[in-house]
């Protein structure tokens, strides 16, 4: 027989009161979407300012990717040690730590008196958003209701993407139209990280607490054995869709401005979120159809999105640059989400978060390695050169990928006789 421990009365006292206050299941899943998507609105908000800083403080173009890629290279490492943490400690403390940390980057970018300080908050912003990219998407899946646990993976991988377009696309139009564009931009964000930590506390745990917090921090990526076949062979097609979104997330504005001599925050900020805003509609456009359906038409679009793109660079040709980013990003969401939602199945809830962070390890290590190779080839090759031999190269790999998943398709075909 067991016994029962009274809970002392504080305890139950604060119990009562966290019922009381605790989101609706659908309220609190809408809330922690929302929150995801403006973790990434902040993640894609400075893209547009950094040519405005480099206007102001004079600082060499290399430090532009120096300052995109610290913060892809800040969230690798906050995805090794603590992408998994949620798995043994809950999901809330790790989403309140995280958005604490992310308002904290934030205010430094509003305070910012130089690059150097620029790039600090981009490390500290990588940090936090790494801690809580695999947490928002486990989170999501499991405060889905039943009758929305697709959703719950669709949003999961189109927040992301829909998250950077927006928050450049804001950015660029406070860089047009405002003279105070910067505080503008991070005072917002700072309410929407207060905003989303509030969420966080009044949402109800998704998990269990277990033994071992500690012992996962140490540095180390699992893929659950289930899931290390397709996992596999998703990996070139992220690599070539998250190439394609560095491209314009990171180097649009650049490339605007370098090659296409257009000087217009509005105009930057509008073509960088073109790809990002099309992968976050792409989710919900193909949701309908299998996972694997969607990696292929995802590897597809990318590899002629990127076509598109380097024919619009090499004739300077604006619009196809645009209509380029348009299909390329489509490719992207439907890359990123189709990945989502065929491994999802193959984890446990405790697996959960650890192969998510695989997924985003994978993903921004193709986000910000390329973009300090190009910051490095700029000078030599210049930027015309470059931008275009980073184009060739996606198509390579998204063409790797759309091989790897029709052997995969058929492989599946071959044994679901055998199953049955």
């Amino acid at each position: 027989m067991t016994t029962t421990m009274p809970l002392p009365t504080g305890a139950v006292s604060i119990q009562a009161r966290s019922r009381r206050f605790a989101l609706r299941p659908m309220a609190a899943f809408i809330g922690t979407a929302v929150a995801y998507a403006g973790l990434y609105l902040a993640a894609g908000a400075p893209s547009p300012l950094f040519v405005l800083y480099q206007q102001q403080w004079g600082f060499p173009a290399g430090l532009l990717t120096i300052a995109f890629a610290a913060y892809a290279i800040a969230l690798v490492v906050a995805l090794v040690v603590a992408g998994s943490l949620s798995d043994f400690v809950g999901r809330r403390p790790v989403l309140i730590g995280a958005l604490v940390v992310e308002l904290g980057a934030m205010l430094m970018f509003l305070v910012a008196p130089n690059i150097g300080w620029i790039i600090a908050a981009r490390v500290v912003q990588g940090l936090a958003t790494g801690a809580a990219t695999s947490t928002f998407s486990a989170s999501l899946l499991e405060l889905a209701p039943e009758r929305a646990k697709k959703l719950g993976a669709i949003i999961g991988g189109a927040a992301p993407a829909g998250g950077l377009g927006i928050g450049a696309l804001l950015a660029g139009f406070a860089v047009q139209f405002s003279h105070a564009a910067s505080t503008i931009v991070f005072a917002s964000l700072a309410v929407v990280m207060v905003l989303g930590a509030l969420v966080a506390v009044l949402s109800r745990e998704t998990v269990s607490r277990q033994v071992g917090a500690l012992r996962s921090l140490a540095p180390r990526i699992v893929v659950p054995f289930a899931a290390r076949k397709e996992f596999a062979g998703t990996i070139p097609v992220l690599i070539a869709a998250w190439m394609f979104s560095a491209l314009f997330i990171g180097l649009a504005p650049t490339i605007v401005n370098g090659i296409f001599d257009i000087h217009s925050g509005a105009i930057e900020g509008a073509t960088v979120f073109v790809a990002p805003g099309f992968a976050a509609l792409s989710g919900f456009v193909l949701g309908r159809f299998s996972p694997r359906t969607v990696l292929l038409v995802g590897g597809v679009a990318v590899g002629a999105g990127i076509a598109i793109v380097v024919a619009g660079i090499a004739f300077q040709v604006l619009p196809l640059l645009w209509l380029g980013g348009i299909v390329g990003g489509f490719g992207f969401g439907a890359s990123f989400s189709g990945s989502l939602r065929l491994l999802g199945p193959f984890a446990a809830p405790h697996q959960r978060a650890e192969l998510f962070a695989a997924v985003f390890l994978v993903a921004y290590l193709s986000f910000g390695l390329p973009a300090i190779v190009v910051g490095q080839l700029v000078q030599p090759l210049g930027l015309l050169t470059t931008v275009l031999g980073f184009g060739v190269v996606t198509l390579v790999v998204a063409f790797a990928g759309i091989v790897a998943q029709l052997r995969l398709a058929r492989r599946a075909r071959r044994e679901a006789p055998a199953r049955a």
